[in-house]
C-alpha cells in the first residue's frame, strides 16, 4: 500500500544526473552544456537544454559553491547620491542578506550619481568572481551590451529603483513611477483650483524611473482636464546647486507658477529657491521620498506632502529575487512594481515611527 498523501515524501527536483540518464549521455556532457563550457557541439547542447527544461531542472548555484567551500559573491552597484534614498536601499539589501552571510558575500560598489561610472563598475564585477549583480541603471542604453554579456556568462542582473527595458536583466524591482507621477498630478489638480503653470524638477530623463514619473504626471493632467499645465521639466541630475539654479531661473520666467512637483529626493534646494524668491507661500509643492530635512517642511505646510518610494523594501525584494534564482532556480516576475505611498502632514508621524533610526530625531513635532 502507498503512503497516505500527508506522509509521502516530496518529489525530488530533477538534477544533472537525471538529464544525463534521460539522454543517455555523461554527466560531464550535461554539465558542459548547462554552464556554457567548451568541448560540446551545438546540437548536443540544444538537446541538453531542452531536456533540462522538460524535466524542470533548477540550478543551485549556492549549493555548488558551498561544495567548493566558496561563498556566492553578489555585486551591488548604487550611487552615493541621493544618500537619503540609496542608503536606505542598501540597508534593505543588507537586512535581507543577513541570514545568508555564511554562504553569500555582498560587495557594494559606489559611484557619485545615477548614470555616472556604472559601466566601469559593471566591467569590474564581470572581471571578478561575481555570480549575480544588483544595480540601479541610470543610463540603460549604455548598460545594454554589458547586461547581455552578463547573461551569456550566466550572471543574472537585477535592476532596482529603475528599469533597463529591452535588456536581458533577470527582473526589475521598483516603485511604480508612472502611478507616482499620476498620484501627484491628481493631488495638485484637487488642491489648486485655478489655472496655472507647473514645474517638474527631475533628475535625468535618460533614467527610466524619472521619465516614467513625468509621463504619468502629464497623462493624468490630460485625463483630468486639469487647469494646470506643465511649463517646464527641469533636469537637475540630483545636484543640489543645479536644482537651486534651475528653479530660480524658471520662477523668473513663469509669473503664474501655481505648483511644483519634485520627482527625486533632491527637493530641499527647490524649496529654498521658492522661499528665496518669495513665492513659496503661493505655490503648491509635492516632493519625493522622506528624510529629516523634509519633515519640518511638511509639518509647517510649506510642502503639501511627499511620495514615498519604499527604498528599504525595494532593497529587500531585489536581494530575495536574486538569491532565490541563484539558490533555487526560481525565476521571478520580470517586473515587480511597489505601489508608492503618499505622506501628508496628517499621517507623517505614523510613517516616521516605522522608518529607520536615522529619522528618529525628526519624529517629535517642534511643539513637543
Amino acid at each position: 500500500m502507498s503512503d497516505p498523501p500527508e506522509r509521502r515524501a516530496p518529489e525530488r527536483p530533477a538534477g544533472i544526473k537525471d538529464i544525463a540518464i534521460a539522454l543517455g549521455v555523461s554527466i560531464g556532457t550535461v554539465d558542459r552544456a548547462l554552464h556554457a563550457r567548451t568541448g560540446i557541439n551545438a546540437m548536443t547542447r540544444t538537446r541538453v537544454l531542452k531536456m533540462a527544461q522538460t524535466l524542470g531542472y533548477r540550478p543551485n548555484f549556492a549549493a555548488r559553491h558551498l561544495k567548493l567551500n566558496r561563498k556566492l559573491q553578489i555585486s551591488v552597484h548604487l550611487p552615493r547620491e541621493i544618500a537619503s534614498f540609496f542608503d536606505a536601499l542598501r540597508e534593505g539589501i543588507e537586512e535581507a542578506a543577513a541570514p545568508f552571510e555564511s554562504s553569500i558575500r555582498i560587495q557594494f560598489r559606489s559611484y557619485p550619481h545615477l548614470g555616472e561610472k556604472d559601466v566601469e563598475l559593471f566591467e569590474q564585477a564581470l572581471a571578478g568572481e561575481t555570480q549575480g549583480i544588483i544595480l540601479a541603471p541610470g543610463h540603460p542604453a549604455d548598460l545594454k551590451p554589458w547586461i547581455r554579456k552578463a547573461a551569456r556568462r550566466h550572471v543574472p542582473v537585477v535592476c532596482v529603483a529603475t528599469d533597463a527595458p529591452g535588456t536581458e536583466r533577470l527582473c526589475t524591482i521598483s516603485s511604480d513611477a508612472a502611478s507616482g507621477g499620476a498620484l501627484v498630478a491628481e493631488l495638485l489638480t484637487r488642491f489648486v483650483k485655478k489655472p496655472g503653470a507647473v514645474l517638474i524638477v527631475t533628475g535625468d530623463l535618460n533614467t527610466v524611473d524619472h521619465a516614467d514619473k513625468v509621463r504619468g504626471f502629464r497623462e493624468c493632467l490630460e485625463t483630468l482636464a486639469s487647469p494646470l499645465k506643465v511649463a517646464a521639466v527641469l533636469e537637475a541630475h540630483d545636484d543640489a546647486e543645479e536644482a537651486y539654479r534651475l528653479t530660480r531661473e524658471a520662477i523668473q520666467r513663469h509669473a503664474k507658477l501655481a505648483a511644483v512637483y519634485v520627482g527625486t529626493a533632491n527637493s530641499v534646494p527647490v524649496v529654498r529657491a521658492l522661499e528665496d524668491s518669495g513665492r513659496l507661500a503661493e505655490v503648491a509643492v509635492i516632493t519625493t521620498d522622506l528624510f529629516p530635512a523634509l519633515v519640518p517642511l511638511i509639518r509647517s505646510g510649506k510642502v503639501i506632502g511627499t511620495v514615498y518610494q519604499r527604498p528599504r523594501a525595494q532593497g529587500r525584494l531585489a536581494f530575495q529575487a536574486l538569491y532565490q534564482f541563484l539558490a533555487e532556480g526560481r525565476c521571478p516576475p520580470l517586473r515587480h512594481r511597489l505601489p508608492p505611498h503618499i505622506i501628508l502632514r496628517s499621517n507623517l508621524d505614523v510613517f516616521l515611527e516605522t522608518l529607520p533610526a536615522d529619522l528618529e530625531g525628526a519624529v517629535s513635532s517642534p511643539a513637543e
